[in-house]
């Protein structure tokens, strides 16, 4: 199958995933649409068969699978909008930043009866499998928890600039954008968690999203899951998560680097890619295909998207 997409976002994000989109073969960008003329210029120069419309309604009108790159807080009426129409969607992560909005949406996607799925980058990636795996086939023994690490000299980073909204509290910042992966990549090897603390922190000017974040979360069974994520000083970016187990750990850095330790240094499992953003796109392209189809995937389920909005948010507001 080739499926027609429209794309509503075209920043970084909407282009990154346009630009893996014109090379697979189920997939045909037909309709784009952004606010910003000099966005819709770049993608179009992406894919020149590709018309950019006056409007976002007109672009998913064009299509049977609508992509949504925007900022969060449209997308919900962008979504249901699509699936009111029966289009299949496909979100970017976070699935929004009010939890009520978030419910309605997940609500009114499954009384679509449309596919939808939420773009986690990992879901169908070889860490995740590879990770999935060994948790089940009892290659690390005992699950014991998992650690989360994130420092950034600066955020934004220099690669997102240009999306300016990340910047803010109201619907950027760290937690939302990259712990959130983390999270979901946690919830499909330990199973769903709880909050049982946070302390973020925030600069002077109350416009500005968090600048650290302190916390602890739980499986049902007690095992701890903590983070510490923070921003500033002369550093290179650290993303790193390591799932523990009593026999083996794997530590998963950058988002596709696996490496594993019995209590050693740890070892990277396998070759990196030549080019890992392209690889894990293209995983997850092939398992979107899958989800049109309505076949099983790996991809993350909207309502997989609203545990993992729910902890974030109630992280960014402990103590308010």
């Amino acid at each position: 199958m080739t499926a027609n997409t429209a794309i509503i976002g075209l920043g970084i994000m909407g282009r990154r995933m346009l630009e893996n989109m014109v090379r697979h073969p189920g997939y045909r960008p037909v309709a784009l649409w952004d606010p910003d003329p000099e966005a819709c210029g770049a993608a179009l120069s992406m894919a020149p068969d590709a018309r950019v419309t006056p409007s976002a309604d007109e672009a998913m009108s064009a299509a049977e699978l609508v992509y949504l790159a925007c900022p969060p807080v449209p997308r919900k009426d962008y979504a249901l909008a699509a699936a009111h129409a029966g289009k299949a969607v496909f979100l970017e992560k976070p699935l929004g930043v009010d939890i009520a909005q978030s419910e309605a949406l997940v609500a009114g996607l499954r009384a679509a009866g449309v596919p939808a799925a939420v773009n986690f980058t990992q879901a169908a990636g070889a860490a995740l499998t590879g990770v999935s795996q060994a948790a089940r086939d009892g290659t690390l023994g005992t699950l014991v928890g998992a650690d989360i690490v994130l420092t950034y000299p600066a955020w934004p980073r220099a690669w997102q600039k240009a999306a300016d909204w990340l910047r803010f509290r109201d619907e950027g910042g760290m937690t939302r954008e990259v712990v959130s992966h983390f999270l979901f990549f946690c919830e499909r090897i330990l199973g769903p968690l709880s909050l049982v603390g946070a302390m973020p922190s925030y600069p002077s000017d109350p416009r500005l999203c968090e600048t650290h974040l302190l916390a602890r979360l739980e499986t049902a069974e007690g095992r701890p899951v903590t983070i510490m994520a923070s921003v500033g000083g002369a550093q290179p970016d650290r993303q790193e998560l390591t799932i523990k187990g009593t026999e083996a750990s794997r530590r998963i850095t950058d988002f596709y680097i696996d490496a594993t330790s019995d209590g050693g240094p740890f070892v990277e499992v396998g070759p990196r890619p030549a080019d890992p953003r392209r690889a894990s796109l293209e995983a997850q392209l092939d398992d979107l295909l899958l989800c049109l189809r309505g076949e099983p995937h790996r991809l993350a389920t909207p309502a997989e998207a609203l545990r993992v909005q729910k902890l974030v948010e109630g992280m960014l507001s402990a103590g308010n």
